[in-house]
């Protein structure tokens, strides 16, 4: 119960992280969506410290296990409890629903996403990380087809000590919609 109080109150925390473009206070750079996913910079981002950096490195392996595995390296990083939120769709709970409903392969579909910014909860047990994303697939006729969006992911340690997505949550939004996501640069 306490686990789950945790998630909500952080998602809804988090919730204007989505729509409201982050936190006033972040001083991260973005990287443009499908951009190599690397540290930030602790000579121009002065919130980098060592919970935001376990959460980019999360993030990066995750990114990497998906652009290798497709869907189920995706379903690979959920908790069992884990839950998928996505575009008007119904909510997808737990890590065999989440497996069942990502099978695409990476040759047929491509996700990619780096992480804007990264917080770690003060119990250090807890954090999200959140930016923008890009996909990339074919349609039938094999033309081009490009969605793009922002999203959220809440990480949790897990009793054994590793770190699973208790929730991941993305909305579809043109590319353009990225300008309203980038941080103020550190001066």
């Amino acid at each position: 119960m306490a686990g789950q109080r945790k998630i909500f109150l952080l998602g809804a925390l988090l919730a204007g992280v989505i729509a409201g473009g982050g936190p006033a206070s972040a001083s991260a750079q973005l990287l443009e969506p499908g951009a190599p996913a690397q540290a930030p910079n602790p000579l121009t981002d002065s919130t980098v410290n060592p919970g935001k950096m376990l959460l980019f490195d999360l993030e990066a392996r995750f990114a990497k296990d998906v652009a290798t595995r497709g869907g189920p390296g995706f379903a690979s990083w959920f908790a069992d409890d884990g839950v998928l939120l996505g575009n008007g769709a119904a909510p997808v709970v737990g890590r065999v629903a989440i497996e069942k409903s990502s099978t695409w392969s990476p040759k047929d579909y491509q996700l990619t996403w780096t992480p804007t910014d990264a917080v770690l909860g003060p119990s250090g047990d807890i954090g999200y990380t959140w930016s923008l994303y890009e996909g990339h697939s074919k349609d039938a006729n094999g033309n081009p087809v490009n969605t793009s969006g922002r999203f959220i992911t809440i990480w949790r340690k897990e009793p054994d000590g590793s770190w699973r997505v208790a929730l991941d949550a993305g909305a579809n939004a043109p590319a353009e919609a990225g300008a309203c996501c980038k941080l103020p640069e550190a001066k």
